[in-house]
């Protein structure tokens, strides 16, 4: 996920141990084979480079700087909704009508298999991009069935972010490893005058694909897992039911506040800002802005905590395909270079905390200047990735009705688990 896409979670995007914790293998992929003829790249002109709402202020940025070096094939932005359903459905939607309206689009991390088993993308030469420079996990979620299909424009993990003025003043040495310890702490802040009112923690929890982010990192963290090595889904399950009681008990108990259930990434980053949250669980892009923000200097990030110990990320982040139905591709293809390229990673790292998918820009990068760089990778080293399947929008769809329906006490954790593990069975059979 990033803030292009941050509810794809962006995705923003989104997104971190993610939907279904393991990737499922090519074997267990349905729908239409994707292509062994290599497309034509040919064309040259105006282009569209489609993406989500860009919170962040800096795609234009990057755009305007191909449309001064390439006057005859300039490159207009079209944003879509934030959310990453939403996003998700008018580029399918676009594909469906085989419009060439879309020509290079940004895709959340797990759409690559659907879109790809589809024909609704190209695969893409290899050779042309700097693949080898890029971290190894980001760079599996742009192929499928060994084909590239996408090129990685950046990463993403999930952090901590808490207030460290006041946990310092509480007398918390350092940031929790484990949800226990977490809870202490906020006990200790809430205690003091100026922690008077505050929740405890947040992260995504409205109905869309920031709430499968959330509880498949929970139940990550507890030592289970959504799907087994062999895709097969496993969340019917102790070490599952203890995440998902943990978010349950903490609707219940308040350390959760109540309004956490319309957040997305925006309205749970605006909480931490506004002073309403000792802890948040976001993406690196809250970074950039909470440093604009009244908090400013009195926050820090730590990786995300788990049940017994240290926690387990999603991996997010933003990719670039090339639709199959656009026109201009030769122009596309360089666009995508220009794009994905060391350059711009660096300034989207600058500029607005993206985790780029180059490795060197992390060991490069000032830690005075981005003290969660070295968190940030090893979150992103560390990510779970969810699963790479072509029924992906019912997927997450299943999750994100049985976790809603435990959360507002509609059912039990442990009838949402027997139904949530009856109802994937069914998708992955398919």
């Amino acid at each position: 996920m990033t803030p292009s896409t941050r509810a794809l979670p962006y995705a923003a995007a989104a997104a971190a141990a993610g939907l279904l914790l393991t990737a499922c293998g090519p074997s267990g992929d349905t729908g239409t084979p994707a292509r062994d003829a290599a497309p034509s790249f040919e064309g040259r002109g105006p282009i569209t480079y489609v993406a989500g709402k860009d919170t962040t202020g800096t795609v234009q940025t990057i755009i305007d700087r191909w449309n001064a070096q390439h006057p005859e094939e300039k490159v207009t932005f079209i944003q879509l909704p934030p959310e990453a359903d939403a996003h998700r459905q008018q580029l399918i939607q676009n594909a469906q009508t085989k419009s060439d309206a879309y020509t290079v689009i940004a895709t959340d991390v797990v759409w690559t298999s659907e879109f790809a088993a589809h024909q609704w993308i190209d695969p893409l030469p290899e050779a042309r991009f700097p693949l080898g420079k890029m971290l190894k996990p980001v760079l599996e979620t742009a192929t499928y069935r060994g084909r590239l299909y996408a090129v990685p424009a950046s990463s993403n993990g999930g952090l901590l972010f808490y207030r460290s003025d006041l946990l310092k003043k509480a007398g918390v040495a350092k940031p929790p490893t484990t949800w226990e310890e977490m809870a202490a702490a906020c006990d200790k802040v809430t205690a003091l005058p100026e922690g008077k009112g505050m929740s405890c923690y947040s992260g995504q929890f409205q109905k869309y694909e920031g709430l499968t982010v959330n509880f498949s990192e929970a139940v990550n963290s507890a030592g289970g897992v959504v799907t087994d090595a062999d895709g097969k889904p496993n969340v019917d399950t102790p070490e599952a039911k203890r995440a998902l009681d943990f978010l349950v008990d903490s609707f219940k108990d308040k350390k959760i506040p109540k309004e956490a259930i319309t957040y997305q990434e925006e309205e749970s980053r605006q909480a931490f800002q506004d002073g309403k949250l000792v802890f948040l669980r976001n993406w690196p892009y809250v970074w950039s802005l909470a440093e604009k923000s009244k908090i400013a200097g009195k926050f820090a990030v730590a990786p995300l905590p788990g049940m017994n110990g240290p926690g387990a990320s999603t991996l997010g982040g933003a990719n670039l395909a090339l639709s199959s139905f656009a026109k201009n591709k030769a122009t596309a293809l360089d666009f995508m270079k220009f794009y994905t390229s060391e350059e711009s990673a660096r300034f989207f790292l600058e500029k607005a905390s993206l985790a780029p998918p180059y490795a060197s820009l992390y060991d490069e990068a000032s830690k005075e200047k981005y003290p969660y760089v070295l968190d940030l990778k090893e979150s992103i080293n560390l990510a779970v990735p969810r699963p790479r399947v072509v029924q992906y929008g019912d997927v997450t769809a299943a999750v994100q009705q049985e976790v809603y329906a435990a959360l507002n006490g509609e059912k039990s954790s442990e009838q949402a688990l027997k139904d949530l593990q009856s109802a994937l069975e069914r998708l992955t059979e398919k």
